[in-house]
C-alpha cells in the first residue's frame, strides 16, 4: 500500500480516502500529498492517554466529545486530512459530507510534540487548524520535558499564549471547564537522563 503512495505524486481526496481505508498505518493528506504518520513512542502515548482520559472523565455528561489519535479531521480550506492527538467537539458532531468517519468541527486540539513533527505542529498545522470556524484552543505538549504551550482565541485572528513548566503547574483550558496538573499529565512518563 505504501509503495503505491510513493509511486504517485498527487492524489485527490477521494483517492486518499480509498487508500487510507485499506492502509495498515495512518497517513495525512496535505493538498494532494499523502504522508505517512510516524508511530508514537511510549511517552507520546502515555501523555495522550493521560490527557484524553482525564478530559473524558471531567467532561462526562456534558455536551462535549473527546477523541484521541485515530479520529480523522478534515480541514477543507487547506485540503488537509489529519489525526490530531486529542480533540474536543462541542455539541453535535459535524461530519464531512458523505462520510461517517471524518469530523470537521473541533473546538480544542492538543498535539504531543516529537522531534519529527514539532515544527509542522507549531506552524503549518496550527495555521490549518485556525481556518476551522469552531476551533478555539490549541495545546502543545512537550514529550521530552514537563512543558506545555497553550493558545486560545479571544476574537477573530487574536490568540492569547500561555506556557506551563514543572510538576506543580496547572494547565487550565479556556474552552471547557477543565484543569490538569503537569504531574498528572506526565504521570508515568520517563524522561531521558541528561
Amino acid at each position: 500500500m505504501i509503495m503505491q503512495a510513493e509511486e504517485k505524486k498527487h492524489y485527490t481526496p477521494e483517492e486518499y480516502l480509498e487508500l487510507e481505508a485499506k492502509a495498515e498505518e495512518r497517513h495525512e493528506y496535505i493538498d494532494g500529498e499523502i504522508v505517512l504518520m510516524p508511530g508514537g513512542m511510549p511517552n507520546h502515548n502515555r501523555i495522550i492517554l493521560n490527557f484524553g482520559a482525564t478530559l473524558n472523565f471531567a467532561l462526562k455528561r456534558q455536551p462535549y466529545d473527546v477523541f484521541v489519535t485515530d479520529q480523522r479531521l478534515w480541514i477543507p480550506r487547506k485540503r488537509l486530512y489529519t489525526y490530531p492527538d486529542v480533540m474536543i467537539i462541542q455539541g453535535e458532531l459535524q461530519l464531512q459530507e458523505a462520510r461517517s468517519d471524518t469530523l470537521t468541527n473541533p473546538m480544542m486540539i492538543a498535539e504531543v510534540l516529537s522531534n519529527s513533527t514539532e515544527a509542522y505542529d507549531r506552524s503549518g498545522k496550527f495555521a490549518a487548524y485556525r481556518t476551522v470556524p469552531s476551533f478555539q484552543e490549541y495545546v502543545l505538549i512537550d514529550q521530552y520535558d514537563r512543558h506545555v504551550e497553550q493558545y486560545y482565541k479571544t476574537e477573530p485572528r487574536k490568540w492569547i499564549f500561555s506556557e506551563y513548566d514543572g510538576e506543580e503547574a496547572i494547565l487550565s483550558l479556556n474552552s471547557v471547564p477543565f484543569e490538569i496538573s503537569l504531574a498528572d499529565l506526565y504521570d508515568k512518563v520517563v524522561f531521558e537522563a541528561e
